[in-house]
Parts: structure tokens; sequence; C-alpha cells
């Protein structure tokens, strides 16, 4: 079984103990990016990608700086430094040895900088969304650029992880990175509900946390098997089998 989840904003490159690591495997492509955003300047990268002035700074900086050769002292584990909503409902702060080990070999992150991450992958501070429309050789967007390599990736380790099953917990934007008709698998949405004003609404706050829950919740009870994610009852939520069709699986509360 594999988890796919999105990346956040929000990071924390503060030093860790955890000692498991590893390398990112589409470096090479990483690199190429790189070089493309170090030719941005400020304003560029402030248009392109919607920032403040601050944020412009920091990211133009975060280019420059940017180890094109991989060195464990210059990044820190994804799961680890990435500290948005999703990150905050997976909570890894109590995460032993055996749970990263399940995470490594069953949890996937879609990035734009990075293309496919294992948890444990060493990254570098960053910001580059999948919906950035950066012009490169392959085309004008992340996608283009992308084209099935993050595919073939998560073929080749659905096939090392034992299942022919696929958890689509990760947003619109990036899991258009995927190319759905060439998975080699079973491919399972998850959508997570909250009742407001006598209605059962997605309020993407809540939803982010809960896909974040819901990868917990897999990492420790070691899941293999999809039905028993139905028993997921983090945050108050609860499988409705009335608001769930076929592989589209919905949560409430």
């Amino acid at each position: 079984m594999l988890f796919l989840i999105s990346p956040a904003k929000s990071l924390d490159f503060e030093a860790t103990d955890v000692s498991l690591k590893s390398k990112p495997r589409l470096l090479a492509d990483t690199n190429k990016l790189i070089k493309n955003l170090r030719q941005k300047s400020h304003d560029d990268i402030k248009s392109l990608m919607h920032l403040s002035d601050n944020l412009a700074a920091l990211n133009v900086g975060r280019y420059q700086s940017f180890a094109l050769r991989y060195s464990d002292e210059q990044g820190k584990q994804a799961a680890l430094a990435f500290k948005g909503d999703v990150y905050i409902g997976m909570d890894v702060s109590d995460f032993e040895t055996v749970d990263f080990e399940y995470a490594q070999q069953h949890l996937r992150i879609l990035s734009g900088l990075y293309g496919f991450l294992k948890p444990m992958d060493l990254i570098q501070p960053h910001r580059l969304e999948m919906g950035t429309r950066l012009a490169n050789d392959n085309g004008t967007n992340l996608y283009k650029f992308w084209d099935d390599k993050i595919t073939k990736l998560v073929n080749k380790d659905l096939a090392a992880s034992g299942s022919q099953n696929i958890i689509n917990l990760a947003s619109n934007e990036y899991f258009k990175s995927v190319h759905k008709k060439e998975l080699q698998g079973n491919l399972y949405n998850i959508s997570f509900l909250d009742e407001k004003n006598g209605q059962y609404k997605v309020i993407s706050f809540y939803a982010k946390k809960a896909r974040g829950m819901m990868c917990r919740y897999a990492i420790k009870h070691k899941i293999s098997n999809p039905e028993d994610l139905k028993g997921f009852d983090l945050g108050g939520y609860a499988f409705s089998e009335d608001m769930s069709s076929g592989n589209n699986w919905t949560f409430i509360r």
C-alpha cells in the first residue's frame, strides 16, 4: 500500500536526532529547476508565485544558496522539515524507529521541486508549488516538466510495498502530477467532510489536518489492507457508507 500526500509551505530546519535518512531520487531534475529559478529576478519570483516582497526575497536567497551537490549536512528529512496542516495532523514527534520505517516504505510526498519524496529523504529549504507555471524545456509548467517520471516511481514503489493499493491523500494540485491511467494499482480517493450549518462540506484546514491524521493512523497501526482504514476515528471522524461509492471513500464528523 502506498499513501500519497502533498508537501507544505511551512518549514522547520532545526536539527533533529532521527538517524534514518535517504536521498531524493530525482535530484538531477531538481537541480535543473534550481538553475532555472536562479535566472529569475526578485520581481520575477514575486509575480510567478504571487508572493510578498519579503517572501520573494527569502526564496530568491534559497535558490541561490541551494547546494546542487547532495550533502547530509545541508538537508533535513522531508517528513520532519514540512510543518503545514497535513504534518501537524500526522505528528511525527512520538514516532519510533518502526514507525519511520513503515512510513519510509508506504508513504510518499509529491513535490514541485523534488517530484517524489520518501519521508526520510533529505531536502533543503525551498518553495515551489506544483501548480506554478514555470516555463521549462518540457513546457510551460511543472506538470509538463515532470511528465511521467513521478508516475513511474509511484508504480515502482507500489510494487515494492507488497500491495497494489494507492491511497490518495494529496490535494488536487499535487495529484494532477500523477498520470492516473498509467497507475498499476487500485486507486482510493479519500475525502473528509465536516458538518456546518446542517450540511457536510470540505473545510480546507480541517481536511488537510485529517489527511495527516489518517497517515498517522495507518503508520501507528501498520495497516496493509485498505479496508482497515475504515476504522479511522482520529479527530472524531468516522467512515460514511452512505456518502462513499466504490473506491471514493468519505469520512465525516
